[in-house]
């Protein structure tokens, strides 16, 4: 069956340039749908869904629109109109793909558009801005970046090879055939860095002989984001979160943060989940260089040239047992917290770098003090990565989603 591409972009700025990506989509034999965002002027073809179509869809009128002549308020109708737009095209499976282009403004609205797709769809943006920070523009979505290298303006013999290679990357990504799962498995979410592999390693094993499925996040801000929206959205039946270590980012100010909400859809969910302290004896930053001036006199461990783990004192993990002990008392199902004596990474026990008990007891008996009632707390005398660690929280994840689904 052939394949059906959707192109979004600002037909009034970028009109020649979609028609250049227009005309390569379809030479690969995928038919187009256009969806024109633009506000500013005629589009120099016929677009499939208007400009008009799109301010509607975002709660406005294109004349309103265009009489303003406010770019923000416009931007933000067009996002909001493209991304409804886009949402019931995939709902209704008229459309395979989606690809977009443009600086800055292009981005954003492509951005908003494609941050409301499913995950798995195929969704590719040429930028201006993919050579910076591009996690604006993908958030927890599967959002492929690609650098323009020239600005988006006029079709030269640098653009016109990024744009079909742009055609060929969406069109090929529209005709992958979906795998079909032959037995659906109840998924369960488990958090991981590297620190914490051996423990989510064998507990995924554990997990899987006992029927589940388990998507594995790796705790770098964007994962556990990720995780925490499809929590929400229903997708999950468990949760091992093994690797909390996001939360010391968001105190301290390191790079992985995952956001101030973290460690909250499960237990607003009522789903079931299994939390321990994997990796919070550690914030993240980029190269020693990048390592704020106020932490100088810490201990550090150089992970990698481009990575720098900072220990977290004892002040520091009493406030993050605070945080975790009350994100944990709201939850309204069946919530067990795992206390590994021995250390919560593989380079905080006994005779590694970031061995601290001072800090470690801290974090344990702020949680031990502040934990309600609801919370089950198990305290196990090994490092977080024993295996005996790792089959206990998978042992006691299954048991709560088994009595669960009993009642």
């Amino acid at each position: 069956m052939t394949k059906t591409v959707a192109l979004l972009g600002t037909l009034d700025s970028k009109g020649v340039e979609y028609a250049f990506l227009k005309a390569r989509v379809e030479a690969l034999g995928a038919k187009t749908l256009v969806i024109d965002a633009g506000v500013l002027g005629e589009p120099p073809f016929r677009p499939d869904i208007s400009a008009a179509e799109v301010a509607k869809a975002g709660g406005s009128n294109l004349e309103t629109l265009v009489a303003r002549r406010d770019r923000g308020e416009a931007m933000v109708v067009m996002s909001r109109g493209a991304a409804a737009l886009a949402t019931r095209l995939v709902a209704e499976r008229r459309i395979d793909g989606i690809v977009a282009m443009g600086g800055g403004g292009g981005t954003s609205i492509a951005a908003a558009t494609m941050q409301a797709l499913p995950v798995g769809f195929p969704k590719l943006i040429v930028s201006t801005l993919a050579s910076g920070d591009v996690s604006p523009i993908v958030g927890v979505k599967d959002i492929v970046v690609m650098p323009s290298i020239v600005d988006i303006a006029g079709i030269n013999r640098l653009s016109s090879q990024i744009l079909s290679n742009a055609a060929g990357a969406i069109v090929g990504m529209a005709g992958v055939e979906r795998l079909k799962q032959v037995e659906e498995k109840p998924l369960v979410a488990a958090t991981m860095f590297g620190v914490t592999t051996p423990c989510v390693t064998r507990a995924r094993a554990v997990l899987e002989e006992a029927g589940y499925e388990v998507l594995v996040f790796h705790a770098t801000g964007t994962g556990g984001r990720t995780m925490e929206e499809l929590i929400r959205a229903g997708f999950i039946v468990g949760v091992l979160d093994i690797t909390t270590t996001e939360l010391a980012d968001e105190l301290a100010g390191g790079i992985l943060s995952a956001g101030p909400h973290r460690l909250e859809a499960a237990g607003e969910k009522g789903i079931p989940q299994v939390v321990s302290a994997g990796a919070l004896d550690m914030v993240n930053f980029g190269a020693p260089d990048t390592v704020p001036a106020r932490y100088a006199g810490r201990t550090f461990y150089r992970h990698n040239p481009l990575v720098t783990l900072m220990r977290t004192t004892p002040e520091e993990n009493a406030a993050l047992g605070t945080t975790i002990a009350q994100k944990l008392n709201r939850a309204t199902g069946p919530t067990v917290f795992m206390i590994p004596k021995q250390g919560v990474s593989s380079i905080g026990m006994e005779g590694k770098p970031f061995h601290d008990p001072a800090a470690d007891a801290a974090l344990f008996e702020t949680l031990k003090q502040n934990l309600a009632g609801n919370v089950r707390l198990v305290e196990l005398d090994t490092d977080i990565n024993d295996e005996a660690f790792a089959t206990e929280a998978a042992r006691l994840l299954v048991e709560a989603i088994e009595a669960r689904a009993t009642l």
